[in-house]
């Protein structure tokens, strides 16, 4: 299996990764491993998706990542995030 996941950084941000291997991924994150995040901890693991194919599973990781991905993803995460401050 293949994940996209969103994080919620410290500071209410939204950051968009891809893994094949969700649990040891979110745990470098939380341990401080990931450059990027390791100065936004603590982080939470607020949605994933999962792929059977790699190609489909970076494919909407680069959508996320885009203006319009943004904009689904914080549709979809409405509930969550109008709690949250993000």
């Amino acid at each position: 299996m293949y994940y996209v996941y969103i994080l919620q950084l410290n500071n209410y941000q939204l950051y968009t990764g891809y893994s094949s291997d969700l649990k040891r991924r979110i745990s470098e994150h939380k341990s401080g491993k990931v450059s990027f995040t390791s100065q936004r901890l603590p982080v939470k693991l607020i949605y994933y998706e999962a792929y059977l194919l790699e190609t489909d599973a970076r494919a909407r990781e680069e959508f996320l990542k885009t203006s319009d991905g943004k904009r689904v993803l914080k549709a979809q995460l409405k509930n969550y995030i109008k709690g949250s401050s993000c």
